[in-house]
């Protein structure tokens, strides 16, 4: 079996300046150490997810970290699915995961699964059995959990603790052919039931759980815990490092407490503290209750922070690898700000995102003295971050739309937008100046009438000067797009420290997703699902993959503004 497999800082802070030096992180000082000191000949980390339910953006920083590390110091990574409870895990789950993994930007070197060592790991179970190391226990969940005692007080010694190991051996061998019932006995490994740390008190290693699995079908009934499944499949697969969040700190000695009487590879655990991002939950089961209830439209939803739905909502891999190097690697707990995720896409975004011009909330501009019936092209670059993006024409005509608030009727000082008798341009066009305000019974602002300088066309050489530009969209070759802005799905930032007597539910943020229709240049149209762009002046967004030919849609992915420059002070 062996030879088949044998192959920070406390908060976010700013981005690093250029010329700043990096120092290692723990984990790469101990890889640094143990090759250094012929320990190890080349390393070898696993990225070991359970298949219940979509990655998120927690994950999405083990999977940088694993990857990364094996990369940097020339070693390799496994993909192995933590399939130890059939009741919960499906073949959906192994396929996304899967895409995920790839579409971050990484390849493991092999892909195993839990359930390829079930014959190893019943052996090994044998064995501890045999060694008088563990023992069949006919007790009840509850009655288990009621002994295992407190911080400070002793568990109780099962009464089962101490049949011969021919009968353990006989229990066991009858629990795996299927004769007793879900929840009517376990194997437990016998440790000490005083040990200060409560998970060595009489771990459970298997328990009955008569369900088909997605690879095994009903070949098994009992399963292996994680706590006994997990260091042996390390070791089996000669795992050098095996990278853990930092809840598992104290799973930890049970960890060696296996492989040590085991006898095998000895694997070693590390620890790090795991992603907490302020507005969002990490929760596997709290994030399958919002899908299952319907608070969101799947796993997929631009709301939620799973890969599927980052990606969804417009996020790129360079962008969520950019933030997991940010982010670092810390020893402690911490809780990064949501705003860094952002600055991290807009990053990305700024350089590989073409421009278009949108118009989310129009209101209608005639420019009274530009010849009815005609229609001008005016060039505008796609991309002033990327000189091969190159140009496109915008069709240009006598009705336009602008965003309404580019207008105002009782500007303060220092307005420089559109207002009565105030000029401004009109990006890549002409400058216009506003000569009426058009309203409905009830005084609502219904149309603008303008006038237009003939001489100031972009590009023209034009020398006059205005201090406001604003974007706009032709009226006559507009198309109506379905745009849907989406916010923080939840309105507390500290969702990881919520009052005990609070449903996290209760924050779900009722205006997370407006859906609006808006106006966009003809240039928008037939763009491919997931295409990134900016509407200029907006923000980014990506085409969803709902949108269809005749119906564009468009996620908005972020604003323009840059939040994170005020938290970190830039």
């Amino acid at each position: 079996m062996e030879n088949k497999h044998q192959a920070m800082q406390e908060t976010a802070t700013p981005p690093e300046n250029e010329g700043t030096i990096r120092t290692l992180n723990f984990l790469e000082e101990i890889i640094e150490a143990d090759l250094t000191a012929g320990k190890y000949k080349s390393i070898l980390t696993r990225f070991p997810p359970e298949p219940n339910g979509y990655l998120h953006v927690g994950h999405a920083k083990s999977i940088c970290l694993n990857f990364g590390l094996a990369k940097k110091y020339g070693g390799k990574t496994n993909l192995r699915f933590d399939d130890t409870n059939p009741a919960k895990e499906e073949t959906e789950y192994v396929d996304a995961i899967k895409e995920d993994v790839r579409w971050l930007g990484f390849e493991w070197a092999n892909e195993f699964y839990a359930s390829d060592y079930f014959e190893q790991l019943y052996e090994w179970a044998c064995m501890l059995i045999k060694k008088g190391l563990a023992y069949v226990d006919d007790q009840a969940q509850e009655e288990i959990r009621r002994t295992r005692g407190t911080v400070t007080q002793p568990g109780i010694n099962s009464p089962y603790r101490n049949r011969s190991v021919e009968e353990n051996l006989d229990l066991f061998t009858r629990m795996r052919a299927g004769e007793f019932a879900d929840g009517t006995k376990v194997l437990r490994a016998k440790i000490d039931m005083a040990h200060p740390n409560m998970l060595m008190r009489d771990p459970l290693m298997y328990r009955i759980i008569h369900t088909g699995h997605h690879r095994t079908g009903d070949r098994w009934c009992i399963y292996p815990m994680y706590d006994y499944a997990h260091g042996e499949s390390d070791s089996i697969e000669h795992i050098t490092h095996s990278i853990c969040t930092l809840e598992f700190d104290v799973h930890r000695p049970l960890y060696d407490w296996f492989i040590e009487n085991l006898e095998i590879f000895p694997s070693r655990q590390y620890e790090f503290a795991r992603l907490n991002l302020t507005y969002t939950v990490m929760s596997k089961r709290k994030l399958l209750e919002l899908v299952k209830n319907r608070y969101v439209a799947g796993w997929d939803d631009p709301r939620m922070p799973t890969i599927c739905g980052m990606r969804r909502r417009g996020y790129t891999p360079e962008s969520i690898r950019l933030f997991a190097e940010k982010v670092g690697v810390a020893k402690r707990d911490n809780v990064i700000d949501l705003s860094l995720l952002e600055w991290c896409v807009r990053e990305d975004l700024n350089r590989r995102a073409n421009r278009y011009m949108a118009v989310l909330d129009p209101l209608k501009v005639v420019i009274t003295n530009y010849p009815e019936g005609q229609t001008e092209e005016m060039e505008a670059v796609n991309n002033p971050e990327d000189e091969t993006a190159g140009k496109r024409l915008v069709p240009f005509s006598r009705e336009i739309y602008i965003e309404r608030e580019d207008f105002m009727e009782n500007p303060p000082k220092k307005y420089f937008r559109l207002s009565p008798g105030n000029e401004v341009r009109l990006r890549y066009a002409y400058i216009i100046k506003c000569e009426e305000v058009v309203k409905d019974t009830a005084g609502n602002i219904t149309e603008l009438r303008c006038t237009y300088d003939l001489d100031t066309r972009s590009g023209s050489g034009s020398s006059r000067q205005v201090k406001g530009t604003i974007h706009w969209v032709s009226a006559a070759h507009a198309g109506r797009t379905e745009v849907r802005l989406f916010d923080r799905l939840f309105t507390e930032a500290r969702m990881d420290s919520l009052p005990e007597d609070r449903d996290y539910k209760d924050f779900i943020n009722a205006g997370s997703l407006r859906i609006i229709t808006a106006f966009t240049e003809p240039a928008l149209k037939g763009l491919p699902h997931l295409a990134h762009v900016q509407f200029e002046r907006l923000g980014y967004f990506t085409v969803d993959t709902d949108a269809t030919p005749d119906r564009p849609v468009f996620n908005r992915t972020v604003t323009l503004k840059d939040t994170w420059a005020k938290v970190a002070g830039k």
